[in-house]
């Protein structure tokens, strides 16, 4: 069948209800009614001759051909609408467009007031979201255009996801002010024989700092494991436990508490950090300003 005699629409569709797993959630992420939804979908499965999505309870589970298809459709439809706005001169300050960012929680603390104080004062009309998905899905994620830019560490993508380093950081250790193991310096052997408190997404499994560690023959105790580093520094502040984290974000989750910020005893490369985004938005105007803006703010604060 020749591509003059389908409705491209239908692509979108078939985007929609794979990425929302769900009919009703893809209709109202595309604005339009269920019913709407499920005679596309009907018109796809005619096409393809294929079920292309099963129901398993609440879920459209894809089946395997449309596994096969969805990267081939998200970069035709990526493609299709970067060569459309491509075209044409984009205008902050008239500009209404949403963009949607990846970042990691302690990354969105640590920019993003400085990254709306400048869209603001260029693009007022604009609108910013900031999320955070799974790191296997940021590839994916770009090259559909549901997010716009993502910004992490080193992550092995594809040549197909373009980068560039805007910020380089090291870790420091937090401790609360007097606390009884340290005098007017931290040292290893200091650190090592304290209790610590480890911020992880994962429920088990080591950090960073525990891996280079163990390379170098020693080993710390965890007294303490949980999910973000501003409540570490909290239980810090009320305890003798230390806390390593990095040092851009230390000094802004404990500019008021009671706690100090020591060098780790620890020789350990720093960490670079990442603005990526899909070859196809390299020349996207749109796209072009925001990676700017993104990497001039992060550049300003670091």
């Amino acid at each position: 069948m020749h591509i003059s005699r389908i409705d491209l629409n239908l692509f979108v569709v078939f985007d929609a209800i794979y990425s929302e797993g769900n009919i009703t959630r893809a209709a109202k992420s595309m604005h339009l009614s269920q019913p709407a939804i499920s005679h596309a979908l009907g018109r796809l499965r005619e096409l393809f001759n294929d079920p292309l999505f099963q129901r398993q309870g609440s879920t459209m589970v894809p089946t395997p051909l449309a596994h096969s298809l969805i990267k081939q459709v998200r970069t035709a439809l990526q493609t299709l609408d970067v060569s459309v706005n491509s075209s044409r001169q984009f205008e902050p300050l008239l500009s209404t467009r949403r963009f949607t960012l990846g970042f990691r929680d302690v990354l969105e603390s640590t920019v993003l007031p400085q990254l709306l104080r400048a869209v603001q004062a260029s693009a007022p009309q604009v609108e910013l979201a900031s999320v955070q998905g799974e790191r296997r899905e940021l590839e994916a994620e770009l090259m559909a255009g549901s997010l716009d830019l993502a910004v992490d560490v080193l992550l092995p993508f594809s040549s197909a996801i373009r980068k560039c380093r805007i910020s380089r950081d090291h870790m420091l250790v937090v401790a609360r002010k007097n606390h009884p193991a340290i005098n007017k310096k931290l040292t290893l052997a200091n650190y090592l024989q304290q209790n610590h408190v480890l911020v992880s997404s994962r429920r088990s499994g080591p950090g960073l700092e525990d891996m280079e560690l163990s390379r170098q023959g020693h080993q710390r105790h965890i007294g303490l494991r949980c999910q973000h580093y501003f409540a570490a520094s909290l239980v810090v502040s009320e305890s003798d436990l230390l806390l390593t984290m990095p040092g851009h974000y230390a000094q802004l989750a404990n500019r008021h508490l009671n706690n100090q910020l020591w060098p780790l005893p620890l020789k350990m490369p720093p960490f670079d950090v990442y603005l990526y985004w899909h070859e196809n938005a390299e020349n996207d105007p749109a796209n072009c300003w925001l990676r700017e803006l993104v990497t001039r703010c992060f550049s300003e604060i670091h």
